[in-house]
């Protein structure tokens, strides 16, 4: 059964620069990340941590999963 993979902050923010996100700003550890799709901003909030805990990287790929097909993505945040 595939898991999550142990993923920080810096890794996520390498991650979503590949499908066109740019940090736009950063509040303490928290860095918003946003790309333009015909006009339309999508924006991504994330922690900068060293180790982004299970439940957390669920949510984000879960709220990432609305802008980037979730079969592009799983390759990144799943172990196969």
């Amino acid at each position: 059964m595939p898991g999550l993979k142990k993923l920080s902050g810096a890794q996520l923010i390498a991650i979503f620069n590949k499908f066109g996100f740019e940090v736009i700003s950063q509040k303490g550890s928290h860095v918003k990340l946003k790309r333009f799709i015909e006009e339309k901003p999508q924006t991504l909030t994330i922690p900068n941590h060293k180790e982004i805990d299970t439940g957390t990287l669920r949510a984000i790929y879960n709220q990432a999963s609305r802008y980037i097909a979730p079969e592009e993505l799983r390759k990144y945040f799943y172990s196969e």
